[in-house]
């Protein structure tokens, strides 16, 4: 009988294309891809182990998957990504459960690992994180028709000190140009019309290979590739944010005006401790010339509340930044000690309590900041990429190209004229918190 094998992706969307690719292997080797766990044979579970949170889900989504040896027809349980590249020994003695572990580096000998486990071995294949994303590897897209992630680098080299991407995913290494355009030429051949180009550290793409910084040359390069609208950009680290890469998104028509730009903090004591690259002062700077060069950008950011050290002033002070900032996007996350990283040995530790207190206090913050943001777009003309089809309110949902896939907010149009992963313009006549509502235009 063909294997039945079902992949299931915790954490980003960095670990989606690594599951896409295991997927393409799987596929090649002759097994049978299914979406659901009960019809599955072999289970691959792709972890996160970012945060508490992300490694106790994937714990328990491997012993989820692990109850059907009992009540379904799953024979073997592979493990891979950032959990087993990081604790691979104590996985494997801890969770008898497991029959295989791959690391981030060595899932493109994901078939291997599956053929072991099933003739009973314990396979365990976990060496250097790094991996060679310019290998000609298959790749099946599972995101919708229209929209693909690309990643452009892998690993960082910041150092943050609460990080552990770097003990994970290895240093930072950028993919070739000719690499990158080759793979969104065949997506866009495939009907993908929005490319999300990604890395942990985006705006260092190219340093490595290049010896300069080549993000606006590849955004470049991308929009230019036939059935390409949108090129949208993650991850931009500030401290590499360059006059050409503003100029660049401000120009070409296909890169979106979005800029996800993770700050994680605002006051200079505490971005210090973290160990991040400039101060407030740089930061006010670069986003004032960022709104001044692209005045229709929206600023997505990402803050860490509780790092050790943060008093009530420091979080204070940030709740004040944000207010001032108005950023158009914001994530929240509670500080987590991750082992073996530098902050863990910092004095000053915060409550877990004080840390839900201050996450909480900063959203709600963001929500008063989103709903009036969001009235700038009352009247306006913008394009929504549609998505589908709500039959009971009898509209359709779609994304302009200030929201990203999955994390932003979406579009409700009437009178829409367009079918599902085409382009319509619509007039924006209602904005709420996170979300829009418009009429579709001929």
């Amino acid at each position: 009988m063909t294997e039945r094998v079902k992949v299931v992706t915790l954490g980003c969307e960095k670990n989606l294309v690594d599951s896409e690719i295991m997927s393409g292997l799987i596929h090649e080797r002759g097994y049978h891809l299914v979406d659901q766990a009960d019809d599955a044979t072999v289970i691959i579970v792709n972890t996160c182990g970012f945060i508490d949170a992300a490694k106790e889900e994937s714990v328990n989504t491997i012993l989820d998957m692990a109850e059907l040896k009992q009540t379904a027809r799953l024979k073997a349980l592979i493990v891979s990504g950032c959990l087993t590249q990081r604790y691979k020994q104590q996985l494997m003695e801890e969770m008898p459960e497991i029959d295989g572990i791959v690391g981030t580096g060595d899932f493109h000998h994901i078939t291997d690992i599956v053929d072991e486990a099933l003739n009973g071995k314990k396979p365990m294949k976990v060496g250097n994180p790094a991996f060679d994303y310019d290998q000609k590897l298959p790749r099946l897209v599972t995101t919708p028709r229209y929209t693909a992630y690309v990643k452009i680098a892998e690993g960082c080299d910041n150092a943050c000190t609460f990080c552990s991407i770097p003990i994970m995913r290895g240093k930072f290494r950028s993919r070739s140009i000719d690499s990158i355009v080759h793979e969104v030429q065949q997506l866009a051949s495939q009907g993908v019309k929005e490319v999300s180009l990604i890395a942990q550290d985006s705006t260092n793409y190219g340093t490595d290979l290049y010896d300069k910084f080549m993000l606006p040359e590849l955004l470049n390069r991308v929009s230019e590739v036939e059935g390409i609208a949108w090129v949208r950009l993650h991850y931009a680290y500030p401290g590499f944010f360059t006059d050409e890469l503003i100029d660049t998104i401000a120009s070409n028509s296909k890169v979106c005006n979005y800029i996800d730009m993770p700050l994680q903090h605002s006051e200079d004591s505490i971005l210090k401790r973290m160990r991040r690259p400039g101060r407030q002062r740089d930061t006010r700077e670069l986003v004032a010339k960022i709104r001044s060069r692209i005045p229709d950008v929206a600023l997505r950011t990402s803050i860490i509340v509780g790092f050790p050290g943060e008093t009530e002033e420091d979080f204070q002070r940030l709740c004040d930044f944000v207010r001032e900032m108005k950023f158009d996007r914001l994530g929240v996350f509670t500080y987590s000690n991750e082992e073996d990283t530098p902050a863990v040995r910092l004095p000053d530790q915060v409550p877990d309590d004080v840390k839900e207190w201050r996450s909480n206090t900063l959203m709600e913050i963001q929500r008063e900041v989103s709903k009036d943001n969001s009235g700038k777009y009352i009247g306006r003309e913008i394009d929504v990429l549609v998505e589908r089809y709500d039959g009971r309110s009898d509209v359709y949902i779609g994304r302009s190209p200030y929201d990203a896939p999955e994390i932003d907010g979406e579009v409700f149009i009437s009178n829409c004229t367009v079918g599902i992963g085409e382009i319509q313009k619509v007039r924006v006549t209602h904005a709420y918190e996170f979300d829009m509502s418009g009429e579709g235009l001929r």
